[in-house]
């Protein structure tokens, strides 16, 4: 390998920022936080999801979602979906005034 090239290879602490498990694992981050942990000071990286908290591997259908992603998605397609649901309604009423017009006018020409 050549020298000073490559990322300085460390174990870090990896923080898991929903539930606080935390591990260590060998990476090339350099986060500039530091913590102690079963004795040792290791650099530690928080991460938002892991497998302790992530649905697929912990088997509950519950997820936690700690930056609001899932809820700024939910509000913004039930805004989209209240909208559309509302224009139905109007074009429903508007095909039902146009129904009794013709209804109307054909009632008058009978007479």
């Amino acid at each position: 390998m050549k020298e000073k090239i490559h990322p300085r290879y460390q174990d870090i602490l990896f923080v898991d920022s929903s539930n606080g498990h935390k591990f260590v694992c060998g990476s090339t981050l350099q986060p500039k936080e530091k913590e102690e942990f079963e004795g040792k000071t290791y650099p530690v990286y928080r991460v938002p999801i892991s497998s302790a908290s992530h649905p697929f591997f912990t088997g509950s259908k519950q997820f936690i979602d700690t930056e609001g992603r899932v809820d700024r998605f939910s509000k913004k397609y039930a805004m989209k979906k209240q909208q559309s649901l509302k224009e139905k309604e109007k074009a429903k009423e508007n095909l039902d005034k146009t129904k009794k017009k013709k209804k109307t006018t054909k009632a008058a020409k009978k007479k």
